[in-house]
């Protein structure tokens, strides 16, 4: 197991939380986290990982920081 960060941004922290430690399985990818905290792949507009821009398929190491923002709109 290992311990990764999330931190969500804007609307994604309605009815969820800001920033929590979360234990997951050695392998998990990005996309696996994001679909864990309920974020479907329409609504994710930019993820980071240790604040680089990532792939969904990217995976996890123990101790990684996720930064997750919705898309954007606005004019």
């Amino acid at each position: 197991m290992m311990r990764i960060t999330v931190k969500l941004y804007a609307s994604f922290r309605d009815g969820r939380f800001m920033e929590e430690d979360q234990e997951h399985p050695d392998g998990i990818t990005l996309r696996q986290v994001v679909a864990h905290v309920g974020i479907g792949d329409g609504e994710l507009g930019m993820s980071l990982v240790n604040g680089c821009h990532a792939t969904m398929d990217k995976p996890l190491s123990d101790g990684d920081c996720i930064f997750l923002f919705p898309m954007l709109s606005g004019g």
